[in-house]
């Protein structure tokens, strides 16, 4: 009961410190609104009216705090809680003053942008240094669980490589082979705060996980292929046994519908506010060598279909003169004006296009080439399941997965877009994008000695 007890005061520290910034925020901007916005708007606001200003800001601040996870204190790094706070930031105070200018209907309003930005930055500091202190509480309440990583055929050093990788939040203390017994096995888990269940078989893995919920022993485990469906599968209740329906056919034709719409719309307007940056990206990659600015490449979509990619030209021209292959970490192949629009993913905008066409989706499983997924099927018979959608500018496995993911786990994260598909998680991943764009390790190449992503 105390550690129930302890545990509940742990949340509601958290919970409060997460209101705490907002409210301070909210506090900013009402003392901005009643000071000095509020006499400029054309009608008189009364008690409420203000409220609701006021309201609505907050609503901006929790919207876009979940969609960049500037919140999740101890969950990010603090450098990802600091660089998911400033995207907040500057999003929620860019909304917030359109939605004053179109309330004030003078566009002229848009000159006077120096209180927002004061709001910006005294909402940094207060973010900055809230942001340090929670992270220090957090480590204090919240100490690196010591792990046991118990494992089977497959070698743990990738898994152990990843979790040690957050020492903040795990760490392995001892590992253990399937081999030495489930017996012992079961006696070495009585002696640790949490289990990392690795790829095992589900019989085992099934025993293990039983027993430490018996146990009360915090467990995690890698997901298998057919997790993934199970975990967004729909419940059916119409007898006394429950039944799980897994529909395994992509999306509905209302999602579809939906899909495409906002493909067309955010793909005009996309290509409306890129076309400054990809005039100016086509003149420096013609300069540079005077070759193609575009490139061109068989790609797959929906259904294994190919179409023919659109993409700013990174590379030398035939770069795969000896065949297909993925970029690598130090790939001579990459020009100067490559390496800089590859790290700020503009090579890719001229997809805007494939999605204005249909060939592709706002959002979707990367497009492979035919030949690489042929490859990959040999290792992973499940890799096409990955086609019962658009291929994507954007997705799921591009915003939380790297460029050198293994195809087996970039595999999962596409399953866990197609099988939990929501007009939100599209929305919410177009956000995140903004969010990955400055990140180096998302555009990273695969290894020198690789030509795929397999990993040997």
């Amino acid at each position: 009961m105390k550690l129930s007890s302890s545990l509940k005061t742990k949340r509601m520290i958290m919970f409060w410190s997460k209101m705490f910034v907002v409210i301070v925020q909210t506090g900013f901007y009402g003392w901005l609104w009643y000071c000095h916005y509020k006499d400029m708007m054309p009608v008189e606001y009364w008690r409420r009216g203000n409220w609701a200003v006021i309201a609505l800001y907050a609503f901006f601040i929790l919207v876009f705090s979940r969609a960049f996870g500037s919140l999740k204190v101890g969950y990010l790094k603090t450098w990802d809680i600091m660089y998911s706070q400033l995207l907040t930031i500057f999003c929620v105070n860019g909304v917030t003053y359109l939605q004053l200018s179109l309330i004030n209907g003078d566009w002229k309003f848009l000159e006077n942008s120096g209180p927002m930005f004061g709001l910006c930055a005294a909402d940094f500091m207060v973010v900055l240094i809230w942001a340090l202190f929670m992270r220090w509480i957090y480590a204090i309440i919240y100490p690196p669980h010591q792990m046991l990583l118990i494992y089977g055929k497959i070698s743990p050093d990738a898994v152990i490589q990843k979790v040690e990788s957050r020492k903040d939040k795990y760490h392995i203390k001892e590992k253990i082979s399937l081999d030495e017994g489930m017996d012992r096995i079961l006696e070495k888990i009585l002696g640790f705060q949490a289990v990392l269940i690795g790829d095992v078989p589900v019989q085992e893995r099934n025993i293990l996980i039983k027993y430490c919920f018996d146990q009360n022993i915090r467990c995690y485990g890698i997901p298998k292929i057919s997790d993934i469906m199970i975990r967004n599968s729909e419940s059916i209740d119409l007898f006394d046994s429950p039944l799980l329906l897994f529909r395994n056919n992509g999306l509905t034709y209302r999602q579809m519908f939906v899909k495409r719409v906002m493909d067309i719309v955010f793909s005009l307007i996309g290509i409306i506010l890129a076309s400054p940056v990809m005039l100016i990206i086509a003149a420096s990659i013609k300069l540079y060598d005077f070759g193609p600015v575009f490139y061109r490449q068989k790609r797959q979509t929906i259904g294994g279909k190919e179409f023919s990619i659109l993409k700013f030209r990174s590379m030398i021209v035939d770069s795969e003169r000896h065949g297909a292959r993925l970029a690598k970490k130090h790939d001579d192949r990459i020009t100067p004006v490559g390496r800089v629009i590859r790290r700020l993913h503009f090579d890719e905008l001229p997809q805007l296009f494939n999605i204005l066409s249909g060939d592709m989706a706002l959002v979707g499983p990367r497009p492979e080439r035919k030949e690489i997924t042929e490859e990959y099927k040999k290792e992973i018979p499940e890799f096409p399941f990955r086609l019962k959608v658009k291929a994507g500018l954007t997705g799921y496995a591009q915003v939380y997965g790297q460029y050198n993911t293994v195809p087996y786990d970039k595999l999962k994260l596409d399953l866990t877009y197609i099988t939990s598909y929501s007009v939100w998680l599209d929305i919410k991943l177009i956000i995140l994008t903004v969010k990955i764009l400055f990140q180096k390790e998302k555009s990273a190449g695969v290894e020198d000695t690789q030509k795929t992503a397999l990993k040997k």
